[in-house]
């Protein structure tokens, strides 16, 4: 497993982003930016959903949604275009975070620690989340032993989960991925 937890921590802060995309490159995959942040945050030993916090965010280089991640996410131009900027967006999942601050940012696979780090560089914005971010997609593949990680689908299903809500929006898929952890750390 990526981390051995002696014991697991009092709170996670399970957090999945949607951001820009594209697919006929319209711009490089390194210029992607965050448009939706769903976060939950989760009883470390119970792992049931304490509080949730769901904020959509106005990109900044490529403020046109194309046509391939509005039908991807179900993100409409409008939505962003009356959205906050990435720094309000932050200062309001820090301001919302403080009331966990023991919690641990987990997320499933890489990309949304990296989306978070490039969003935070290009506006300036301090870290929020510590130094601790746990790869919840590698602890799943260590757990069962696979040789390379799943999509989150695809571990759904292998454990008799349908996803609900929406795929490729940031709360539903926090959601799905609370759905995981007792599985992934075997409770």
């Amino acid at each position: 497993m990526e981390k051995t937890f002696a014991e697991l921590p009092d709170h996670w802060l399970v957090i999945d982003l949607e951001a820009t995309c594209c697919n006929d490159g319209q711009f490089p995959r390194e210029e992607m930016e965050i448009i939706e942040i769903g976060a939950v945050i989760v009883n470390g030993k119970t792992f049931r959903s304490v509080d949730e916090f769901q904020i959509f965010v106005r990109p900044h280089r490529h403020t046109t949604l194309t046509d391939f991640c509005r039908k991807l996410t179900g993100i409409e131009q409008a939505v962003v275009d009356s959205a906050v900027g990435f720094p309000e967006a932050m200062c309001r999942l820090t301001d919302w975070k403080a009331g966990f601050p023991d919690a641990v940012f987990c997320s499933w696979g890489e990309y949304d620690h990296r989306q978070f780090e490039r969003d935070c560089e290009l506006h300036d914005v301090a870290w929020p989340f510590g130094d601790r971010h746990v790869n919840l997609k590698k602890c799943y593949t260590d757990r069962f032993s696979l040789k390379r990680g799943e999509g989150f689908g695809h571990a759904l299903g292998k454990h008799n989960l349908t996803f609900e809500g929406r795929p490729h929006r940031g709360i539903d898929d926090a959601r799905n991925i609370v759905r995981m952890l007792p599985i992934i750390f075997e409770q």
